[in-house]
């Protein structure tokens, strides 16, 4: 009889661990597939910068200055690696883009033409995307998180290496990406 017991107590405890570690791997995967939602974005966003560059760039070439910058801003966050070093190089990439549509202000036939117009749409679908993409990760994140902080889950987080992700922070959708407000 004894031996049943002890049966059935491992048996339970083996059945919770599984039913914990399942559970981390669940979330673990969800917070990498919301990542991979926010790369898609930042690529789309990439894929869109040259264009972007080529039609201001047939308006304002005396501008080069800035078109270098994007560029490059453009370049360096393609190859940038982890999560932090790619959302600041991605405010920067932001930054740049500012840069760019604000010289298109001083451009009126630039800002009548279509082609630059449906880029400018574009793009600020690109940017409300990735606002969306990186508030989902980030309530993913803090789920995940909150699991990886709270008993029984934190008793086997460490121990099969499962660990906290970073939040996105501070990320505000350019107003110059918004055709409401270059309307006005």
């Amino acid at each position: 009889m004894a031996v049943w017991i002890v049966l059935i107590v491992v048996s339970t405890v083996l059945f919770a661990i599984t039913l914990i570690y399942n559970k981390l791997i669940r979330l673990r995967n969800k917070t990498e597939n919301a990542w991979a939602a926010i790369n898609v974005q930042l690529h789309r966003r990439y894929d869109l910068i040259p264009i972007l560059v080529k039609i201001v760039q047939g308006y304002a070439e005396h501008e080069k200055v800035a078109f270098v910058e994007v560029t490059s801003a453009r370049t360096a966050a393609v190859t940038t690696e982890g999560r932090a070093k790619l959302a600041e190089s991605n405010d920067y990439v932001t930054s740049c883009l500012e840069r760019v549509f604000a010289i298109s202000e001083s451009y009126p036939d630039l800002n009548a033409n279509e082609n630059f117009l449906d880029l400018q749409e574009e793009l600020s679908e690109t940017e409300n995307l990735i606002a969306y993409s990186r508030q989902y990760y980030n309530d993913v994140a803090l789920k995940f998180n909150n699991f990886l902080q709270t008993f029984p889950y934190n008793v086997f987080a460490g121990g099969f290496d499962f660990h906290k992700r970073e939040y996105f922070t501070n990320y505000e959708i350019p107003e110059s990406f918004n055709i409401e407000t270059n309307e006005q």
